[in-house]
């Protein structure tokens, strides 16, 4: 397929408006579909007109004035020899006024209202009457500032009529292609360029109904072919890293990852073994591993990880762990730590850590190890991918929280490979590898990507079908099940209560709040207050306070006092009450912490308030959640927060709750930053297309086998460039 000539520079308002909406090729144009319509086909008389109808009328204008009470505003009165209509207008322009003059006769559309005067248009459209009228339903598009309607349509008409819409389905002979749409309720005789024909300029008597639900088989026909463009794209890019190097990373007998589960204070669950094996026979390949490792809250993630490390490293390679946030990342480097580096000093290696907030000092210690080979696992957050971060030989990226992670980011982390190769010094032989220029493919690590988030069926059927997944499905022994109760604010002095025969029994508790300081826009109880309000009504016990705002000393001072210090024996536990914003969502591990009480909780994601209560009963300790929630002046609470906070309510399984969060949000936000750069569903539902997801799936890889040429044109019409964020 010859390639996209480059967009013509933009030089009006309206051109600059159209790259905005990112309508640039003609394709773009045709795809661009209206979010609603206007019936102009058709003169409606006043007397017939009942009060709420949409009509549009053609009359004459008997009376046209400005009056300033109750404030400014032109009054134009129309009359069609049924009836009056009194249009009413509080923005206008002396143009329009000069059209409205005694004796035009116009053509206006709009909401008629009653009321004392009469029939009413509140700033109808209008123009002068005269003309044929439409034979379809007029558009209405999604827009921006600075694109009028009319000049969108007559783009988007223009795209139609020079975009290649040729048929890009196999005609027959493969399961699930045009001749069989019709099993799937897709009508095969639209064509795309009859679909797309008729939902830019439906004829008026079709069913409303159906072009907004998008059941019509117009819409039928492009969600099919969006889902087809996903899945091929997916499948290239899956097949694409195939055919690329990574090193290839075998455990030893007796190596590092036998010694490390020989040393380990705990026995792995049957899940950490199957999902390590999964693990291990991928690093074994020459082909880049990218696996997505999800497990719900407290499923043992971390160890999976430091196995898979362990392996890399034995082999002679780096490792590199990029966390969302210093606090996860810290988390990982002490557990770790404790773990691995007994089994590293002896063979020269270290584990090195990266974030924002370093001293120039150590950080230049830190990015001499990682270049030198020295250090062995690199963990840190989005510091690891800066510029001046060079590996001496990174084999392996673990990536957490995957989801809190753009594309860019993740692309940054993997070309961190194609450092300068070198040699680790560790006593098992290392396989050496052409260095670039040689003729040899692009090395690429091996990409571990872990989510507490689990991923619906539908998703990693859609947006995650090039990766291999991995599933933690049982907690490991010990964890206790949480508590989870609703309670209103006013029952406030209840849960500090609750707080108080907590901390009589030794435990630990968190509190957390959405907001850190008082804002103007949310009436919420920020986390400043109620450090204050808690430090008040708990005489005698230390609460900290814990934010993003805070320096990074700060936060690992109150970390330590919290969570406990490796360099401090004494400090664990010093600290009763931890008040803190979400920082603390993800990767803070203490056992002794018995109580989570989350601050206006019908304002939190309901994947954010499940990994917020799996900071607690990571012990033997009986353990509660306690959602405090507020309805504000409202009677009660919205449907999507009731939603939300009923679930939690009702189940602890983090695969149910992130079904329910699909539903309630949706593919777009549920799946966070993997969507940068990443072309979401514009016209598919997952939660109701699942018929035609199956049949993409089933279709994309015989038509990337036996017709490539149609598939890679059809993956260019739909997706682009795009289509290269995928590789993420």
């Amino acid at each position: 397929m010859p390639a996209t000539p480059p967009a013509k520079p933009a030089t009006s308002p309206a051109q600059k408006a159209l790259l905005k909406l990112g309508l640039r090729r003609d394709i773009d144009l045709a795809l661009h579909l209206p979010l609603r319509y206007e019936d102009e086909t058709r003169i409606v008389r006043l007397a017939d007109v009942r009060e709420g109808d949409t009509v549009q009328v053609e009359a004459t204008v008997t009376a046209c004035e400005v009056t300033f009470r109750p404030r400014r505003q032109l009054l134009v009165t129309v009359d069609d020899g049924s009836d009056t209509c009194l249009l009413r207008f509080f923005s206008f322009y002396p143009s329009q006024q000069k059209a409205l003059a005694v004796g035009a006769r116009i053509r206006a559309r709009g909401e008629v209202r009653g009321g004392f005067a009469g029939l009413t248009m509140m700033h109808p459209s209008f123009r002068a009457a005269g003309g044929e009228l439409p034979t379809a339903l007029t558009p209405v598009y999604p827009t921006v500032a600075g694109l009028p309607q009319a000049y969108l349509r007559k783009a988007v008409l223009g795209g139609l009529a020079h975009a290649d819409l040729s048929d890009t389905l196999p005609a027959s002979g493969l399961p699930g292609s045009r001749e069989n749409l019709s099993k799937i309720g897709l009508q095969p005789l639209w064509s795309l360029r009859e679909s797309l024909s008729f939902l830019h300029h439906p004829a008026p008597d079709v069913a409303l109904a159906t072009l907004e639900d998008h059941s019509h088989p117009a819409w039928q026909r492009l969600k099919a072919e969006e889902l087809l463009a996903q899945q091929l794209s997916q499948l290239q890019a899956k097949r694409a890293r195939a055919g690329l190097r990574a090193p290839t990373l075998q455990p030893r007998r007796g190596g590092l990852h036998e010694q490390l589960l020989a040393v380990l204070p705990f026995t792995l669950t049957r899940a950490q073994h199957r999902v390590s094996e999964e693990i291990a026979r991928d690093l074994a390949l020459p082909a880049p591993m990218h696996r997505l490792l999800q497990g719900d809250v407290g499923s043992g993630k971390t160890v999976v990880a430091a196995l898979a490390a362990a392996i890399c490293i034995d082999a002679g390679w780096q490792c590199a762990l990029m966390t969302p946030t210093e606090i996860l990342a810290g988390q990982h480097f002490t557990k770790l730590l404790g773990w691995l580096e007994p089994l590293l000093a002896p063979l020269g290696l270290r584990t090195a850590w990266l974030t924002g907030s370093q001293k120039t000092k150590e950080r230049r210690e830190m990015l001499a190890l990682i270049e030198s080979g020295e250090a062995a696992l690199v963990i840190g957050t989005h510091a690891v991918i800066q510029d001046k971060v060079v590996f001496k030989r990174l084999a392996l990226a673990i990536i957490d929280e995957q989801h809190r992670f753009g594309v860019a980011q993740r692309l940054a982390l993997r070309s961190k490979a194609n450092s300068a190769p070198g040699a680790l010094h560790v006593p098992a032989p290392t396989p050496a590898l052409p260095r670039a220029g040689e003729g040899a493919p692009q090395r690429e690590p091996h990409l571990l990507m872990m989510t507490a988030t689990p991923i619906p069926r539908t998703l990693a059927m859609s947006y995650y079908a090039d990766l291999e997944v991995s599933t933690l499905d049982e907690l490991p022994p010990g964890r206790t099940p949480v508590v989870t109760k609703l309670v209103h604010e006013a029952r406030r002095d209840e849960v500090v209560e609750r707080i108080r025969a907590q901390l009589a029994q030794g435990r630990q508790v968190y509190w957390v709040c959405p907001l850190i300081e008082e804002s103007e826009a949310l009436d919420l109880v920020n986390a400043t207050q109620t450090h204050a309000a808690l430090s008040e009504a708990l005489p005698g016990v230390l609460v900290g306070l814990l934010h993003s705002r805070m320096p990074a000393a700060e936060k690992r001072a109150v970390m330590a006092l919290f969570t406990g210090d490796p360099g401090d024996a004494g400090a664990a536990g010093r600290m009763g009450v931890l008040v803190s914003t979400t920082v603390i969502e993800v990767g803070v591990d203490v056992p002794n912490a018995s109580l989570m009480v989350i601050e206006h909780a019908e304002r939190f994601g309901l994947s954010q308030l499940h990994q917020l209560r799996g900071r607690v009963g990571r012990g033997a300790a009986a353990s509660a959640c306690v959602l405090l929630y507020s309805t504000g002046e409202a009677p009660r609470l919205g449907e999507t927060a009731r939603a939300r906070l009923k679930a939690m309510v009702e189940t602890g399984d983090g695969f149910e709750i992130a079904r329910r969060d699909l539903e309630i949000r949706g593919p777009g936000e549920f799946l966070g930053a993997r969507q940068s750069g990443a072309p979401l569903l514009r016209f598919a539902d997952l939660a109701l297309d699942a018929d035609l997801l199956d049949w993409a799936r089933n279709l994309a890889p015989r038509m990337l086998d036996q017709h490539p040429e149609l598939a890679e044109k059809h993956v260019q019409r739909w997706l682009g460039g795009r289509a290269e964020y995928l590789k993420a």
